[in-house]
């Protein structure tokens, strides 16, 4: 049982010694340059989880994997970042560690199966696995599991994944859980809460350049492309500049809706030959609208690509499904043209697809229009 110190690997851990499974905890480690940072919260989680294992009579162990966190996620975060793409680090984290390193090492144990506190399901049909998303659509994390292969599958379980999270906290009040109340982490798993550019300060080089709106005019400076994303409105110092006459008739004629001279700017696009960050104004602005996309390494929770027409898919994890017609061009590449236009999606974020309740696969976004 991967016991992370918060409450739904616990309540997870509780379920299955309730089921009659002999659990064993494993406390995973998976980032140690930061042990003595007020951001690094793994010393505080450790004693969190082995709480945990204390009141529920379970053993626990930890396990270092911080190198292999290392070599096969935080790497390619690096890499993505410095070719101005965002990547989503969690997704690797899932598919390489916490079903990859971690399984491995259950397997050594003499494991027969794996949990984590995600939510989401596995159900089986006809020998084969489908991944499906947790009851409670609110917290549902199957966007994160979509990586997730036959093998991987068959030997892991989600108990969480069958209830809402008010009744998660209800039973880890009920049995008594030190960690019932904590709150949820949030952020980048090994970046934790503290502000995203500091970190990546240390390990991607600053390169100014300028802030263009879509006439051409300089607005500031960027402190480097690898620090903005598609969407974003904080944090651009852009703030007091307005509109002029002729981009709001613009704007107006192009049906967005209420725009006004002090509308929020947003990030739009990423010139990384240039070196430029393109802004737009409005939310609802033509450039952050998309209704085609072509993913590239595609993985399927099937095996095998799912057949091409229509379906569902998302392209960040807090978005409705939204209705797309799949095309699949080879092995690991597949495009989307959706129903409707989607805003902001993003080159190094995830495409994932969907039939109903069953996550199908996806893969990384590579272009967009």
């Amino acid at each position: 049982m991967g016991l992370s110190g918060g409450v739904d690997s616990a309540v997870t851990a509780h379920l299955l010694k309730q089921q009659g499974y002999e659990v064993i905890g494993i406390f995973m480690k998976n980032w140690e340059d930061d042990d003595d940072s007020e951001y690094c919260s793994s010393n505080v989680d450790f004693v969190d989880a082995a709480a945990v294992a204390d009141v529920l009579g379970i053993e626990i162990e930890h396990v270092n994997f911080a190198a292999e966190y290392k070599d096969r996620v935080f790497s390619e975060f690096l890499r993505e970042y410095q070719a101005g793409r965002t990547p989503n680090p969690d997704v690797l984290c899932n598919a390489e560690i916490k079903f990859k390193a971690f399984l491995d090492h259950a397997m050594r144990l003499g494991a027969q199966k794996i949990a984590t506190g995600h939510y989401a399901r596995v159900r089986e049909r006809d020998g084969r696995f489908e991944l499906l998303k947790g009851l409670d659509p609110a917290k549902d994390q199957s966007y994160f599991l979509h990586r997730l292969n036959q093998a991987q599958l068959s030997k892991t379980l989600f108990p969480v994944g069958e209830l809402r999270k008010t009744e998660v906290r209800r039973i880890a009040s009920e049995i008594g859980l030190p960690n019932a109340k904590k709150k949820d982490s949030t952020g980048i798993c090994f970046i934790g809460e503290r502000p995203f550019r500091e970190f990546l300060n240390r390990y991607i080089s600053k390169e100014p350049g300028p802030i263009r709106d879509e006439r051409g005019r300089v607005l500031g400076q960027h402190q480097g492309l690898s620090f903005y994303t598609l969407g974003q409105r904080q944090g651009l110092g852009i703030g007091g500049v307005k509109a002029r006459g002729a981009e709001l008739q613009a704007a107006r004629d192009r049906g967005q809706r209420g725009v006004g001279e002090h509308e929020p700017w947003f990030v739009a696009r990423k010139d990384v030959e240039r070196n430029t960050l393109w802004v737009v104004q409005g939310h609802d602005h033509p450039w952050l609208q998309s209704l085609r996309l072509a993913a590239a390494d595609a993985t399927w929770v099937a095996g095998v690509a799912p057949q091409a027409g229509p379906l569902a898919g998302k392209t960040r994890y807090r978005q409705a499904d939204a209705g797309c017609v799949l095309q699949v061009e080879g092995e690991d590449r597949f495009s989307l043209a959706f129903d409707a236009p989607q805003w902001a999606v993003t080159p190094g974020q995830s495409a994932v697809l969907y039939d109903g309740e069953v996550c199908l696969g996806g893969g990384v976004i590579a272009t967009k229009e």
